[in-house]
């Protein structure tokens, strides 16, 4: 497949400026153009005059990327865009990523004759609202030809939610071309001195993500010499700036915002935490393994697996748990944080395991539709 230039692959998504999902989507195109495929990536993104971040990094990249510039809850003009897109590209496979494209741009992929694949990053419960929208797109992605879940629970998760174990695949996200900058020129470009301890979290801000538990944790920490940078924004920045300051700890934790290709600036921190309620396989725990740096995590999702053993696990929802643990690693790091990061898969490859995905996609599509 990765050498026939006919072969052609959309990806749809409603991107964030940055995050998990942006950098898998971002990867997967650059690599199945590197690999051979014809790719475009259709991002539904709200109207503004000014382009979306997302969109200009893909074209930056030289990935063919377009904005599907749609308002709010006009979901039947949506499907008008993607549909036009869809027929001028003539895709064999459109791949969605999240629910809502899943749930609205998915079947009109079907209708145009292309195989539907969705990769699923992860479920964040949160508000009913929110629950309701992923019950519905846990019965939307049974209609899928196939379905990538990111982690091990994840597949277990969907297989007993039904999706069909033929139509099922597990393929955890992997780093493609990873350069971390090195820790002199990442503490530059967040104003830390060198001779400072400092801890980074990036995600976003929002209870699935533990944001909240991290402020907890570093309350219960006596030494004030230590900086907690966050990275990324979201619902809950306003509310955590004012329990930091009710917890006598804003002077202690810098909220920087969103920051593009976070991940690159890893090896300013000593340490990286993630205090995640619930996940798929975060990219940035990825980058800091791969960039060597320590990790505090909780065993979550699919942190255990992706971690490998060179991460400290401590329980969800524990801030006593996560503060001693991130002053255990800042105090005496484990060997296995410092050890040579990992080589990237020498297997079937990352790209080659979603060919397989899509070739697989095409079956179902091809018995679905009665093709040849």
């Amino acid at each position: 497949m990765s050498h026939n230039p006919e072969f052609a692959v959309v990806h749809v998504c409603a991107p964030a400026a940055a995050g998990g999902l942006e950098t898998v989507v971002r990867q997967l195109a650059r690599g199945q153009q590197a690999a051979g495929m014809r790719v475009l990536v259709l991002a539904i993104v709200d109207p503004s005059p000014v382009d979306h971040p997302f969109v200009s990094t893909l074209i930056q990249d030289g990935i063919a990327a377009r904005a599907v510039r749609v308002p709010s809850r006009r979901y039947l003009s949506e499907r008008r865009q993607i549909r036009d897109e869809l027929t001028r590209f003539q895709p064999a496979v459109v791949h969605t990523h999240g629910y809502r494209v899943d749930l609205v741009d998915a079947p009109v992929a079907r209708r145009i004759g292309a195989a539907t694949v969705s990769t699923v990053h992860g479920f964040t419960g949160g508000d009913w609202k929110n629950r309701l929208y992923e019950t519905a797109q846990r019965r939307a992605l049974r209609r899928m030809d196939a379905v990538v879940a990111v982690s091990e629970p994840m597949w277990a998760g969907l297989k007993t939610s039904g999706v069909s174990a033929d139509r099922l695949h597990l393929v955890p996200n992997e780093l493609l071309g990873f350069e971390p900058h090195p820790r002199p020129e990442a503490r530059r470009r967040l104003g830390i001195p060198l001779d400072q301890p400092a801890i980074g979290w990036i995600g976003r801000l929002s209870r699935e993500k533990g944001p909240d538990v991290l402020v907890e944790a570093v309350a219960l920490q006596a030494d004030g010499a230590v900086r907690v940078i966050v990275i990324g924004d979201g619902p809950e920045r306003g509310s955590l700036e004012v329990v930091a300051r009710d917890r006598g700890v804003a002077d202690r934790i810098v909220f920087m915002g969103q920051i593009p290709a976070a991940g690159r600036l890893v090896k300013a921190f000593d340490l990286v935490v993630l205090s995640s309620r619930t996940e798929g396989t975060p990219m940035v725990l990825l980058e800091a393994l791969q960039a060597g740096v320590p990790v505090v995590a909780t065993g979550v999702g699919g942190i255990p697996g992706a971690a490998g053993g060179r991460a400290t696990l401590v329980p969800a929802d524990d801030p006593g748990a996560l503060s001693v643990a991130m002053a255990a690693m800042l105090e005496r790091p484990s060997p296995a944080a410092h050890s040579a990061p990992r080589s990237p898969d020498n297997g079937p490859g990352w790209i080659s395991r979603y060919e397989a995905v899509y070739r697989a996609a095409e079956i179902v599509r091809d018995g679905r539709t009665g093709s040849r």
